[in-house]
């Protein structure tokens, strides 16, 4: 989105991100896919300028960011500091429909539970179809007694008047052009939010138990090996009162099958055959993901042989193209021979010096 190299440091991906900026901001740009185009760009700034969001995004890509709501990816940007005195707006109306009531208010947004992540091991058959898998993860949930409240089910928790129940407080100010905000945890109320005057007896107060929670996933067709599926909110639940919980990343792994190694949408193989059946051709019979077809051998196959069975191998993922099955061909050389064979062989061995020598 940014232009820049994998390796950018922190002053090529700032100089990038202005430039872009300044391109396509909608005080100077007035194409009506402008101000979509500068978020984009606002977006992956926000992502590479973070050195934590950007290992996430190095280790795993669009999927190591998808947990986060768009404000924390962009809030944290000083667009004041890189703009500093052109003018521009970059509050208001710029953001509607992208953060929401939330960022004009100057309030980032409520606060959200960590990313849980699990890995499923799907077997290569369903990786093959499509379908759906089921996987069990176990975390803290919201006690239902007091629907994660912590308060009595009779009662209710008591709002913080120092905060207005959002446990932060924001402080602002302008200082030679530039906009500070800070946000800190309320003292009053140690950032719950709330006081709670009778806890719930089940829970301790707590307002949370730890539950083990089955859930079904979607698998698509030909999904890549560490694919991340996202879950929104399966995750574990914010620490924070009037906090949203974070989400499940279910990191698909293919099973092992006997039959094949997976090399993306390829299949291999390998097939054992005789020496004879190599220097004069022969038919196999090779299981496939549809149960077997029958492979011709042609004469004279060498040790390492690949046989591409075109179209037999896994589909591509969001395609309706399929990749190859590729069958290695070994050929066993006997470790023992009977006397038979012996002489059969001594005959060849006559016969291909006797060509030698011609």
């Amino acid at each position: 989105m940014l232009c820049v190299p994998h390796d950018a440091d922190e002053k090529a991906i700032k100089d990038a991100f202005r430039k872009l900026a300044l391109q396509y901001h909608p005080d100077r740009n007035k194409a009506p896919e402008a101000a979509e185009r500068f978020k984009e760009i606002a977006t992956a700034y926000g992502v590479l300028s973070d050195p934590k969001k950007r290992a996430e995004y190095d280790a795993r890509g669009f999927a190591g960011v998808a947990g986060y709501a768009p404000e924390d990816l962009i809030g944290g940007i000083n667009f004041d500091e890189i703009f500093g005195g052109l003018g521009f707006d970059f509050g208001g109306g710029l953001f509607d429909g992208f953060f929401g009531r939330r960022r004009r208010m100057g309030y980032p947004g409520p606060p959200r539970g960590a990313n849980v992540e699990v890995d499923l091991v799907v077997p290569l058959a369903r990786i093959a179809s499509g379908g759906e898998e089921e996987v069990t993860v176990g975390h803290p949930r919201a006690y239902p007694a007091c629907k994660g409240s912590g308060a009595r089910a009779d009662t209710t928790p008591r709002r913080c008047s120092e905060c207005n129940g959002s446990g932060r407080k924001v402080a602002s100010e302008r200082k030679k052009g530039v906009f500070f905000q800070q946000i800190t945890p309320c003292t009053a109320c140690g950032g719950r939010g709330q006081f709670i005057d009778t806890p719930c007896s089940e829970c301790a107060g707590r307002g949370q138990i730890e539950t083990a929670e089955t859930l079904t996933v979607k698998i698509p067709a030909g999904i890549d090996d560490g694919t991340a599926l996202r879950i929104a909110g399966h995750g574990m639940p914010s620490e924070e009162t009037g906090g949203v919980a974070g989400d499940l990343y279910v990191v698909v792994r293919t099973g092992s099958d006997p039959r094949f190694e997976r090399a993306g949408a390829q299949l291999w193989r390998s097939e054992l055959i005789g020496i004879a059946d190599a220097a004069l051709g022969t038919t196999v019979k090779v299981p496939t993901l549809n149960g077997t077809t029958e492979v011709k051998v042609p004469p004279g196959t060498q040790p390492d042989t690949i046989l591409r069975l075109r179209g037999l191998g896994l589909p591509y993922a969001g395609s309706h193209r399929r990749g190859d099955m590729l069958v290695r061909m070994q050929v066993k050389i006997p470790e023992k021979l009977s006397a038979d064979e012996r002489r059969l062989f001594e005959q060849l061995r006559d016969i291909e010096n006797n060509k030698t020598c011609k």
